[in-house]
């Protein structure tokens, strides 16, 4: 995987499409609380964080199954986006383009 369009060193032979992964989340109740405390003194929400770490790690864990069903071998210009889908809850949605490299 790469953030950029290609790979350095390596010659992209064929483009593949566009391929994603994304998962849905949603806070837990407790952590907000802690979070609102937290507001109020200031600091890192580590809860969230972690929530954040584990959603980007599954997103791209999906995108890149999508990328192996196409027979890819490396996904370039990979990029990040996310959305509210309901009240308490949050997409991340990873998405770049499946190539097979030289």
């Amino acid at each position: 995987m790469s953030n950029t369009e290609t790979i350095p060193g390596r010659t992209i032979g064929q483009s593949l499409g566009v391929v994603t992964g994304s998962t849905v989340r949603a806070k837990h109740i407790g952590k907000d609380i802690l979070a609102g405390l937290k507001n109020i003194v200031g600091g890192e929400l580590k809860g969230y964080t972690e929530l954040l770490q584990e959603a980007r790690a599954q997103a791209l864990q999906r995108m890149v199954a999508d990328a192996a069903k196409r027979g890819a071998n490396a996904v370039v210009n990979v990029r990040f986006a996310t959305s509210s889908v309901a009240g308490g809850a949050a997409e991340l949605f990873a998405y770049g383009t499946a190539v097979l490299l030289q």
